[in-house]
């Protein structure tokens, strides 16, 4: 019977002591596993910090597929901006100082007067120019004669250096036989500009009616020539 024992005894510390061996060994192996977790975390994070460098810096050569797509959305968004900004193909406008301004008389019979006024660019760059310019006649009683636009539609054109607009303004003729409201100067202000031009009137009298020809005096809107 003690031998029996003595074998049980034994057998049971074999046991326990194997037991305990694998639960050591298990104890280890979740050690192990809960260490790769936050390892991996900074991995993951790595991955995400590369994606943020290649969406905010064109030139990173690293980074995932997801930073390579958000780099090249950034670069195309940038060069749209870029364009739109600086070479967006809009040419300033010609400023007062730029233009050589004349009045030629281009009547052609006794109903109606024309008068053209043209506009030269003389700056030495391209300019455009759109709409109608602003224009009042001066008389030699001292008076001012303002003009109305005819509503003819508007051209906007881009004048080259030497390149020329130029506008009509139409008048009635004076055939009363009377001296007429004689005319000294046109008062040119160019398109979308506040600084006038004057130069000297070319054509006749106006007939006097009512004292003014204001109503019957016409502009038409500023067109490239040639």
């Amino acid at each position: 019977m003690r031998l029996k024992n003595a074998r049980r005894t034994t057998l049971f510390a074999t046991l326990g002591l194997a037991a305990a061996l694998t639960l050591t060994a298990c104890g280890g192996g979740d050690d192990d596993t809960s260490g790769d977790t936050p390892s991996g975390a900074p991995s993951s994070s790595a991955s995400a910090g590369a994606t943020e460098t290649g969406a905010s810096d064109s030139g990173s050569s690293g980074g995932s597929d997801a930073g390579a797509t958000a780099t090249g959305s950034a670069t195309g968004s940038a060069t749209g901006t870029g364009a739109g900004a600086g070479s967006d193909g809009k040419t300033s406008i010609c400023r007062t100082d730029e233009l050589e301004v004349n009045a030629a008389d281009n009547t052609t019979d006794k109903k109606e007067g024309v008068v053209t006024v043209q506009l030269k660019n003389a700056g030495g760059r391209d300019c455009s120019i759109n709409g109608y310019a602003g224009v009042d006649l001066k008389a030699a009683d001292g008076s001012t004669l303002s003009v109305e636009r005819n509503g003819e539609p508007v051209y906007p054109a881009v004048l080259k250096n030497g390149d020329s607009a130029a506008f009509n303004i139409t008048f009635p003729y004076n055939n009363s036989g009377g001296s007429g409201v004689r005319l000294t100067d046109i008062l040119v202000t160019p398109p979308n500009e506040t600084k006038y031009v004057r130069v000297a009137w070319p054509a006749g009298t106006l007939p006097v009616t009512d004292g003014s020809s204001s109503g019957k005096l016409q502009i038409g809107p500023a067109t490239r020539v040639g």
